[in-house]
């Protein structure tokens, strides 16, 4: 939340020639507060529907322990989900006809599993683009995540992902950008994000799109970019959301599908998650598993239990930062009517004012053959 120049001590005027958010005491007086309503489109499978859910609403409420806010879950019926995922949705979350009825400032949209090459054909593009367009007209801003960053990317301007030659797996040091960006307002210019993705949007193709990117990595590429007005549209090719030990459930799902058969190559490493310790530690259960699969049995499942604590998180403080710097800007930007999109002086094309001022981007930290 920001300050407020109440005063006419010289820091304040000070911090606003910096770049600093300060309201005027005229306006923090005459501003109405209240709580934000948050929507949550969780699409992910059901094996991981629960934890991404529990993941996004504690990055929105662990960042901000001054305001209220209210999360609503929702999904699409589109999704194939098993009888219990259907009813724990109809029994713990919203119907998005209800959300659109009462009106919600900002709408968080996480990744899903893909069956297609190409993710119109999908059977969740309708609805998903039904919701997004809903939410163009109505929400002050939309965070993705993964996939769903790149199916807006798609919808909004027309951008095909590019597949990989490999998995891009691990945690990886970004660079900030545009380190004045109100979005990376008091972030350290340098810091890590996970990514786990097959395919990848690149800075050139988004840039090409006039898209602005606000933190790119050497190895990992693009993690973080906003939309051509800078903030009706904030878009996460990594995961700012994951637990500390997210990278290693998946290393366990893909290594327990090689033992069983169903992947030719050992899966390897996230990349920059393992210490040299740790990477000991998973080498010696991996030949276990191998040894007790080439006799008929199996290794009991303990790997987690014993990297414990060997893991470490490097992302959360810099994720719970830009997420609390993107929920300040929507509270100061929200109509006090929840089914209104912004305050009545907000430029829709321009909701921040920087479009005008906005400095140029660092040169590309990427090679031109990525």
């Amino acid at each position: 939340m920001p300050l407020v120049a109440h005063s006419d001590l010289p820091t304040f005027e000070h911090l606003k020639k910096q770049g600093h958010e300060l309201l005027s005491l005229d306006r923090a007086v005459h501003q109405d507060i209240r709580e934000l309503h948050i929507g949550f489109l969780n699409m992910m499978p059901d094996a991981a529907l629960e934890a991404t859910e529990r993941q996004f609403i504690r990055l929105v409420g662990g960042c901000n322990r001054i305001a209220q806010f209210f999360v609503y879950p929702f999904s699409l019926p589109e999704l194939d989900r098993s009888a219990d995922t259907r009813a724990y949705i109809d029994r713990y979350y919203s119907r998005f006809e209800d959300l659109k009825t009462e009106g919600l400032d900002a709408l968080v949209i996480t990744g899903a599993n893909v069956a297609n090459p190409a993710l119109d054909q999908e059977a969740f593009w309708e609805p998903l683009i039904d919701v997004v367009r809903w939410a163009e007209q109505n929400v002050a801003s939309i965070l993705c995540s993964c996939l769903a960053t790149h199916a807006l990317l798609k919808h909004f301007h027309g951008i095909d992902r590019q597949p990989l030659p490999s998995k891009r797996w691990g945690v990886y040091s970004h660079r900030a950008l545009l380190p004045e960006h109100p979005l990376l307002r008091e972030i350290n210019t340098r810091f890590d994000a996970p990514h786990s993705r097959y395919n990848d949007i690149s800075r050139e193709q988004l840039e090409a799109n006039g898209l602005t990117v606000l933190a790119e990595s050497e190895q990992g590429g693009v993690h973080m970019a906003v939309s051509p007005d800078q903030f009706r549209v904030v878009y996460f090719q990594g995961h700012p959301e994951y637990d500390y030990n997210s990278l290693l459930k998946e290393y366990r799902r893909e290594l327990r599908r090689f033992l069983a058969g169903e992947l030719e190559r050992e899966p390897p490493f996230p990349e920059n998650y393992l210490s040299d310790d740790a990477r000991h530690i998973v080498s010696d259960y991996v030949s276990e598993a191998k040894r007790q699969s080439a006799q008929g049995g199996n290794v009991a499942d303990t790997l987690e239990q014993q990297l414990k604590d060997k893991l470490d998180n490097t992302w959360g403080d810099t994720a719970k930062a830009i997420v609390n710097n993107w929920l300040g800007l929507v509270y100061q930007l929200t109509n006090l009517d929840r089914q209104r999109q912004f305050m009545q002086h907000v430029d829709p094309d321009d909701p921040l004012g920087i479009n005008t001022t906005r400095a140029k981007p660092a040169p590309s930290t990427q090679g031109k053959t990525r």
